[in-house]
């Protein structure tokens, strides 16, 4: 846990912890949803302190470009780069530590949508945004389950290296989730949102895998920047699906 604390954002070092790098991703889920609840806190206060409700939105998008270092964009816009470069180029094109066109437009269209749900979610953001981006990052589990590592870097931390299998690395997570869902069926009291509550819990299961397999089969495999690729991509369609069921 300290390791993945240290690796996926920019908060200081867990005291008297000396922080591994084996096997962080199954903890990257807990902290997407931790992460989530301090950006809707953070959403929320400002709206409360008398901020526009389009200045609470960009503030907290901003929060959390700060809080991951942008560790997970840097990613989606290199992924995009290596897609529309081609097959043979591919790897190239991630590796380039320019930023291409395409990356360029897929941040562009990434923030515009995730700004328009966030409007359209608003006081709902606290229930919403944290389990948006805990699927986000449980994408990465299905990610690294099937796909092999590719790598262009000399020095990387490869998830697979350590990998324990599926169930092992997720067990945490799926624990939370479990106890995310039964404290929501005990708190809803209306039939029809405890429907759409199950039928998103569904649908949150089925993009986290499906968007991982679709940039798996495109890039022949995965690395970090497609990890983080997949975490930008299942979340930001979380939030959409989110938005438009509200």
């Amino acid at each position: 846990m300290a390791g993945s604390w240290i690796f996926y954002t920019t908060f200081p070092k867990i005291p008297f912890i000396n922080p591994e790098f084996k096997n962080i991703a199954q903890f990257a889920p807990l902290l997407g949803f931790l992460i989530g609840t301090i950006q809707s806190y953070i959403f929320v206060f400002l709206k409360a302190s008398s901020w526009s409700i389009y200045a609470s939105t960009l503030i907290c998008l901003a929060s959390g470009y700060l809080i991951t270092g942008g560790l997970h964009l840097d990613g989606l816009m290199d992924t995009f780069d290596g897609i529309f470069a081609g097959k043979k180029k591919r790897l190239k094109a991630m590796k380039d530590s320019k930023v291409g066109s395409f990356g360029v437009q897929s941040l562009v269209f990434i923030t515009l949508i995730q700004i328009a749900c966030i409007l359209k979610i608003q006081d709902q953001i606290i229930i919403v945004l944290p389990i948006c981006l805990f699927w986000g990052r449980f994408s990465n589990l299905f990610f690294i389950e099937k796909f092999q590592y590719i790598s262009y870097k000399k020095k990387s931390i490869s998830h697979k290296k350590f990998w324990n299998g599926f169930k092992k690395e997720s067990l945490i997570s799926i624990i939370f989730l479990l106890i995310y869902i039964a404290n929501q069926l005990f708190s809803i009291t209306s039939q029809a949102i405890l429907i759409k509550f199950l039928i998103l819990i569904l649908i949150g299961i089925f993009v986290s895998h499906t968007i991982p397999n679709i940039l798996g089969y495109k890039i022949g495999g995965f690395n970090g920047d497609a990890c983080g690729a997949s975490v930008v991509l299942v979340e930001t369609t979380m939030l959409f699906i989110h938005a438009i069921l509200l």
